[in-house]
């Protein structure tokens, strides 16, 4: 496969030059962003390849929540995965109605956004957000196939095919030996096996990177520019994560592109995979059993060796229910469009069936922030973010779901549009790359300068993914409302201590909704975040307030956020003004103290009297019949809080979190306006 113009325009990696030293550079704060971490105590991640290329600097990324208030260890049902409602089936992205909106929060260091006429950047730049779910309440996948964040901070292992002509008995002994159900799981292992065998995109540009070959003597996707020796992370592949839009099916979907100037947006949505289908050889072992992967990226060369070249689909859930073509396209409404297609994980390739399909992702222009600087964004003063609103599922059920953003940094040092295979170095041809590792430059003294250039990151892409997360189906009778959640960022540590991540606050810290919108409050924390040795590049330790390395979170009612003492119970409005929609312990005929108690204690008390929760559920969570009073500073609280929606009455509301409202390094304080 070759490609002219720009890469094709498979622009997430075209060319910048930054200097080998750099690292660090695209940090996930809300939802919390991995980097890979997954339970470490120490400040630097234990394993940066554990699941995903993230190419950030080791100490980035918040650990997995935990349930309670003691790590979760190798009990993956002691982690907490934050759950999120589903929007309601006519949920209007434009003005949210019925939506369910999620603010997205990260920084990225090399700056992005800006006109190039009137308020020009160091660099080019764009950045991807996308999701990728499974079905939970049916399991479809086998236990070791299912997506999983692990209890093991070890990659999943993967062995290469003895040969070419394997059976699919072996096959399935290589998969079978490499999935372990302690280890993280994101992408599938047929994606990466895939990618090791199929031949990479030959008209892209390399420079003068020494390209590797696989086992078999030819370069495949799973060697790029920036990964030439083929190093392997999870099962991401390495040219689908360095290349958008990217050419050949995928898991992932997308949710939005925020380009480097809104001219490209035409672009990235028209080639996008949500809308644009995309082509894959398929060969087979047997008539009607396809292989998962081909060496044939090109139909030519795909047909001359006896593959088919089909046509796949991406997708939000498929819907098996409309079993004929006629029933799957007439149950498409104004909210929904069905169609009637291939999609890219089929079984059996020659059979369509009806799919749910996937919006245009959004697209403008990335929003400003210096270069250099990690920091927020510039006006407010506030952190960089973006509004999803969440997918609604027809078909009812939960889904698992995980969140990546990528991060691509680009300079005009030459045409970054019309660079392709034709310029990678090549002596034989005497053509040199417009771009050269540690090249030497001659500026008229005595000696030559070297620049600190590596072409391997020319046209850098860097990368965040969340730990899971669950999609839930709105309960009965919130079809149509419209829910902002209301969540924290950050971990446990002063400024320097957990830099390159943030210190704690609520997110957005300032909200403001009508009185007819919910609110659903939620958080989750770590029980190590320790930020003990390895510390790498900065500060050990975990400055704060009660227990060692522990998340702790709640709420409280403050007359004015100046203030930094919560007020008493008589005096406040928030939670008398507060209707109770739906609660994680199922009990909604809540009175206001109880709430108020509730989300003070961070779950830890449900009710003062056991009166108020008669039911059996409640009995380890009364005031008057619990033995282990809370402690004050919330040490044996849970790490997460699992959630309460409200509707607010018409006012303003101040809050703080009563423990880390740290004078000396941090204001975690919030203000809902309702209006």
């Amino acid at each position: 496969m070759k490609t002219k113009g720009r890469l094709a325009g498979i622009i997430l990696c075209h060319l910048v030059t930054i200097a080998t030293f750099v690292e660090g550079d695209l940090y996930l704060h809300s939802p919390r962003g991995s980097n890979n971490r997954l339970n470490e105590k120490s400040a630097n991640r234990a394993n940066a390849n554990r699941l995903f290329d993230s190419q950030n600097n080791n100490r980035g990324g918040y650990n997995i929540g935990d349930l309670t208030d003691v790590p979760a260890g190798n009990n993956a049902a002691k982690q907490y995965n934050m759950h999120y409602f589903q929007s309601g089936p006519s949920a209007n992205k434009a003005t949210g109605e019925g939506g369910t909106q999620l603010v997205m929060e990260w920084t990225n260091q090399h700056g992005c956004g800006g006109n190039e006429d009137t308020d020009p950047q160091k660099q080019n730049c764009n950045m991807v957000l996308q999701f990728m779910c499974e079905d939970a309440k049916e399991n479809i996948p086998a236990l070791k196939e299912q997506m999983r964040d692990g209890t093991s901070t070890s990659t999943m292992e993967y062995t290469k095919p003895a040969s070419m002509k394997e059976t699919k008995a072996q096959v399935n002994t290589r998969k079978n030996g490499a999935l372990d159900t302690s280890r993280g799981l994101q992408e599938s292992w047929e994606m990466y096996d895939d990618c090791y065998m199929r031949e990479r995109n030959l008209g892209l540009f390399t420079a003068d990177q020494n390209v590797k070959k696989n086992k078999f003597g030819y370069s495949s996707a799973a060697f790029t520019r920036q990964n030439p020796n083929g190093n392997r992370r999870g099962y991401e592949c390495p040219e689908e994560r360095d290349y958008f839009p990217y050419w050949h099916p995928t898991q992932w979907k997308d949710i939005a592109v925020l380009a480097e100037n809104s001219s490209m947006c035409s672009h990235y949505q028209g080639k996008s995979f949500n809308i644009q289908p995309y082509h894959r050889c398929v060969e087979s072992w047997s008539k009607g059993n396809p292989k998962h992967w081909s060496r044939w990226n090109n139909e030519k060369q795909c047909t001359d060796n006896g593959g088919q070249w089909i046509l796949f689909h991406n997708y939000l859930e498929k819907a098996p229910a409309y079993n004929t073509e006629a029933k799957c396209t007439s149950a498409s409404n104004g909210y929904v469009k069905y169609i009637w297609a291939v999609p890219y994980d089929a079984e059996d390739v020659t059979k369509k069936q009806c799919l749910v399909a996937l919006e245009t992702p959004d697209c403008y222009e990335a929003p400003w922030s210096r270069s250099n600087h990690l920091g927020n964004g510039r006006g407010n003063g506030q952190p960089l973010t973006y509004t999803w609103t969440l997918p609604y599922f027809p078909s009812g059920h939960e889904h698992k779901c995980v969140f990546r953003m990528r991060y691509n940094i680009s300079t005009d040092d030459y045409d970054p549009y019309n660079t392709n295979a034709s310029q990678n170095e090549n002596k034989r041809k005497n053509i040199v790359s417009p771009v050269q590792d540690n090249k030497q430059v001659d500026v008229g003294g005595p000696a030559k300068l070297q620049m600190a250039l590596n072409t391997d990151q020319t046209g850098r892409i860097f990368q965040d993914r969340t730990h899971l997360f669950r999609l839930m189906p709105r309960p009965k009778g919130l079809e149509n409302e419209r829910i902002y959640n209301l969540n924290v960022r950050g971990k446990r540590g002063n400024i320097v201590q957990v830099y390159p991540a943030v210190e704690y606050d609520f997110t957005p810290n300032h909200l403001h909704i009508s009185p007819t919108d919910l609110v659903h409050i939620q958080w989750t924390g770590s029980n190590t975040h320790n930020n003990g040795n390895p510390a790498g590049d900065g500060q050990a330790g975990n400055d704060g307030e009660g227990k060692e390395g522990s998340d702790r979170n709640n709420m409280a009612e403050i007359g004015d956020l100046n203030d930094n003492f919560p007020l008493p119970y008589e005096q406040t409005t928030m939670w008398k003004n507060a209707d109770v929609i739906w609660m994680y312990h199922g009990k909604t005929d809540i009175s206001s103290k109880d709430l108020a108690l509730n989300i003070a204690s961070a779950g830890y008390y449900r009710c003062f009297k056991k009166s108020s929760c008669p039911e059996t559920q409640h009995k380890d969570f009364i005031v008057e019949t619990k033995t282990t009073p809370l402690q004050n500073q919330l040490n044996n609280a849970p790490a997460s809080y699992q959630g309460a929606v409200l509707r607010f009455k018409k006012g303003i509301y101040y809050y703080m979190n009563t423990r880390n409202n740290n004078f000396t390094n941090r204001s975690q304080k919030g203000t809902i306006h309702v209006s």
